[in-house]
């Protein structure tokens, strides 16, 4: 049974909080004009303030969304012989022989079963000005540096680095799906050729699938392997990757040898795609390296 005095104390705390409150209600005071102004001013500015901080932050490291909506405007590929542009493709190479991917496919354990070498470096000037890739596409802002090959001795797989500029692009920041094909094409064609018998060789045929976009300015990755190799022809996969192993495009071709290929120096041909070097130099046993115990004449 409940007593009769604890029920006349809540009911009396209950009556004096609603009075309060009311109370308080009725004479609250509304703010000045100038306190709701002072007011205004500290919010709008805080809005400024956040807004500004967003928009510097989006500009100085805007997200890659961002770049593919909205890309920055590049100027056109500088002049090759200015001395900037010079200086510019300077630094390029000495970055490429930097990167950490490159030092470290060097460093393999395998290194000895690949060769390494620069393709079009030995090709004539009056025959690489009419080269797509090795011409007309060389510079800074395109293809400013000739490809670094990494490529096994048997010609069964390479990989390809390059450098993709701003001047190649379609949609503006981002690499033209055409060109990525013309350079998928010729990296998996090296490969194929060079495993045909008379080293001549035609694309037959080529598919070529966009896993995402590829951005210019910046280091891609080709990487060709051999596929089937079947007298006049030779099936190759490849795909573009950025350094970070993303994959960008992959693709597929089919080379073959025409029938009229004996009538054709190939030795132009290999030379431009930089076949592996004549002379090979021959694993050695490490017994052999070691210093061996003088011996009495």
């Amino acid at each position: 049974m409940s007593r009769p005095w604890l029920q006349r104390i809540a009911s009396a705390s209950l009556t004096f909080r609603r009075f309060t409150a009311h109370t308080a209600h009725t004479h609250r005071h509304p703010p000045s004009p100038r306190r709701r102004g002072v007011r205004t001013a500290v919010n709008v500015s805080a809005l400024a303030t956040a807004g500004v901080s967003t928009y510097l932050l989006g500009a100085l490291y805007p997200h890659t969304v961002l770049t593919y909506v909205s890309p920055r405007i590049a100027p056109p590929p500088p002049d090759p012989d200015h001395p900037e542009s010079k200086a510019y493709v300077a630094r390029l190479e000495d970055e490429l022989h930097n990167l950490p991917l490159l030092l470290k496919h060097r460093a393999q354990t395998d290194h000895d079963e690949w060769y390494e070498t620069r393709p079009y470096l030995k090709l004539p000037e009056d025959r690489r000005v009419n080269n797509l890739t090795a011409g007309a596409l060389r510079g800074p802002g395109k293809l400013a540096l000739p490809p670094l090959v990494r490529a096994r001795y048997d010609e069964s797989e390479c990989m390809i680095l390059l450098h993709v500029g701003r001047g190649l692009c379609g949609h503006d920041g981002i690499v033209h799906g055409g060109l990525l094909a013309t350079l998928l094409d010729e990296s998996m064609g090296r490969t194929a050729i060079l495993n045909l018998p008379d080293k001549i060789g035609v694309t037959a045929n080529l598919n070529v699938n966009y896993k995402a976009p590829t951005r210019a300015d910046q280091f891609i990755v080709l990487r060709v392997r051999l596929v089937e190799k079947a007298g006049r022809k030779t099936r190759v996969a490849g795909a573009v990757e950025d350094l970070d192993g993303n994959v960008l495009v992959e693709a597929t071709s089919l080379f073959v040898q025409p029938r009229y290929s004996k009538l054709l120096a190939s030795s132009g041909v290999r030379e431009a795609l930089g076949e592996a070097p004549a002379m090979r130099q021959p694993k050695r046993d490490p017994e052999e390296i070691l210093p061996r115990p003088a011996t009495a004449p």
